[in-house]
């Protein structure tokens, strides 16, 4: 198992190998970041989207959590993470594309079917249960089409991407600079069990790469 003591060991092996290898990269990135694609993706330690893409740093502004979820926009006083985070890359940054990766056997998404934080209290996972119920009314319609089995748990956690999709365009300076073509969204889903990245369509319906 691993344990911050192994996580320097992989520190120093990275210095020897990956940090030499993009060397020059690292010093320019030193100036500033300009990344193409700001991805959002689950907090899952299975789903990396740096090693899912293959990129090197600075490529990708990379913001997870859990069952990779955007919250609808609130102009309110209350501290909003993921909504800082999608404002600094999409107004300071200027990304031109958004992608959204959900994926196979998500905790989050099982939390959301068994409801098993219900009534919890913050701290013993009402955190959880406030923040998986932006899948509340996805998951009541897709329990009432497929029961609560394995089909309905992947159409939910195909349904996490989708909603965020839906989220994401609630925040005015998104759905302003994608009226304009000035920028992009993208949805994916990487099932972990075959290793295989699931795009989606314009119509919505999910392929492999």
């Amino acid at each position: 198992m691993t344990d911050f003591t192994d996580l320097l060991d992989g520190y120093q092996r990275f210095r020897t190998s990956e940090y030499r290898r993009h060397r020059e990269r690292w010093e320019d990135l030193r100036e500033g970041q300009s990344p193409r694609v700001m991805v959002i993706a689950c907090s899952d330690s299975r789903v990396d989207p740096a090693q899912i893409f293959d990129t090197v740093p600075g490529e990708i502004f990379v913001v997870r959590n859990v069952a990779n979820l955007v919250p609808p926009f609130e102009d309110d006083t209350s501290r909003h993470g993921v909504s800082a985070a999608l404002e600094f890359a999409v107004t300071q940054l200027e990304v031109p594309e958004i992608v959204i990766v959900g994926h196979g056997a998500c905790g989050g998404v099982s939390a959301s079917m068994s409801q098993c934080f219900k009534d919890a209290p913050n701290g013993q996972g009402g955190f959880i249960a406030h923040w998986v119920d932006m899948l509340d009314e996805a998951r009541d319609r897709i329990v009432a089409e497929y029961g609560n089995g394995p089909d309905a748990v992947r159409a939910l956690e195909l349904e996490t991407v989708r909603v965020s999709l839906v989220n994401l365009l609630t925040f005015p300076f998104v759905a302003e600079r994608v009226a304009a073509g000035k920028l992009k969204l993208h949805g994916a889903y990487f099932a972990i069990a075959e290793g295989v990245l699931h795009v989606m369509d314009d119509s919505g319906v999910f392929a492999p790469a």
